[in-house]
């Protein structure tokens, strides 16, 4: 018997996390930037959750086989978009990685987040989780490989890295061997290996991010800055933080861009390991929530999308928080709802629309 899809089914319980965790960023984009120039970016993320919300309620409506369908059309137009950005795109802080449309400046790069998490999802389900061949796996590769290139030469390391979680998450659950993965992993920490020694890959100050957090006091005026300030942050903060508006680090301007790459080490700092335990938790039971819903998905193509947005959202908080407290290198990968930005709010709420729309569609038939 069919059953009726109605919003009923929605994982509310998984918005209430997400809009508490919203709230949040909001009230510290307010607190880093209050006193600056850019004083009125909490109003801007205000309107970019709204958005998001609003394409999330869209998203949750639309069949997620639809969605697959159409992933092979929407993978070519952003491969086109991706290079377009190299020709006609706006540069900013040394990278070309934005296009824009009016106003509005456009970052392809994280949308084809989701595309890939549906392209690959699609890929796997369409070979029935059965063992993969090597001609599969190479074929997967090229898939999540190719956009991965266009984005490395924006340049953009830190986006190109979260491409690969999802790769990894289809080449594990789409029925990859013990065999085939230890001869990838030896490969890939090979040609990581041979990259770095020849020195034509990554420009100096990415390699130099690599390097410093490893001993940040070697060029604490240069590279080792950003983690230097980060750290001091981090341990001013506390058990109970110094309280909002209060940050010593961030409002005294050391602590650079407060606002997005490192803005839980600005909440660190004026909340402290309570308000960093509380923020960390809250990722934690969003994070269950998404893997409680694959679970019970109806069918593998849906387990697959939503297990893929798990693994970018989980490195992506990995990364960021990693890197804030000096574990992880400096790479520029936004933290997912917290920092300040259109792209990244909007790739959020619409992944968590697709998860939705899994979740709604578990008892359709």
């Amino acid at each position: 018997m069919r059953r009726f899809l109605s919003f009923r089914d929605f994982d509310w319980a998984l918005l209430g996390l997400v809009l508490i965790l919203c709230v949040v960023s909001v009230l510290e984009i307010y607190s880093t930037t209050v006193h600056t120039r850019f004083a009125s970016f909490e109003s801007k993320q205000v309107l970019f959750i709204v958005a998001g919300m609003a394409g999330m309620f869209i998203l949750a409506k639309v069949d997620y086989h639809r969605l697959l369908d159409w992933s092979p059309w929407a993978y070519g137009v952003f491969l086109v978009a991706l290079v377009a950005v190299k020709v006609i795109g706006h540069r900013a802080l040394g990278a070309k990685r934005w296009i824009a449309i009016g106003p509005v400046q456009f970052q392809p790069s994280e949308w084809v987040k989701l595309v890939l998490v549906l392209a690959v999802a699609r890929y796997f389900a369409n070979l029935g989780g059965r063992n993969l061949t090597w001609s599969e796996i190479f074929k997967a590769f090229g898939m999540v490989g190719i956009p991965m290139a266009l984005v490395l030469i924006q340049p953009d390391l830190g986006t190109t890295l979260t491409y690969a979680p999802i790769l990894v998450a289809g080449l594990f659950l789409g029925g990859i061997s013990i065999r085939q993965a230890a001869i990838l992993i030896a490969c890939g920490s090979a040609l990581i290996v041979g990259v770095w020694s020849s020195g034509k890959v990554l420009k100096p100050y990415q390699k130099a991010r690599l390097t410093s957090f490893i001993n940040p006091d070697n060029d604490p005026r240069g590279s080792g800055y950003q983690i230097r300030q980060s750290l001091i942050a981090v341990g001013d903060g506390g058990i109970w933080g110094k309280g909002q508006s209060k940050g010593s680090q961030t409002q005294g301007y050391f602590l650079p861009i407060p606002y997005t790459d490192f803005i839980f080490a600005a909440f660190s700092e004026e909340h402290g390991f309570v308000g960093a335990l509380f923020v960390l938790l809250l990722y934690f039971f969003i994070l269950m929530r998404l893997i409680q819903n694959a679970q019970t998905a109806a069918d593998l193509p849906g387990a697959l999308i939503i297990m893929g947005i798990v693994a970018v959202l989980t490195f992506q908080i990995a990364v960021n928080v990693g890197m804030v407290i000096g574990f992880m290198p400096v790479t520029g990968i936004p933290l997912p709802l917290m920092s300040y930005g259109g792209s990244s709010v909007l790739f959020t709420f619409l992944a968590l629309g697709v998860a939705m729309n899994v979740r709604m569609r578990r008892f359709v038939n």
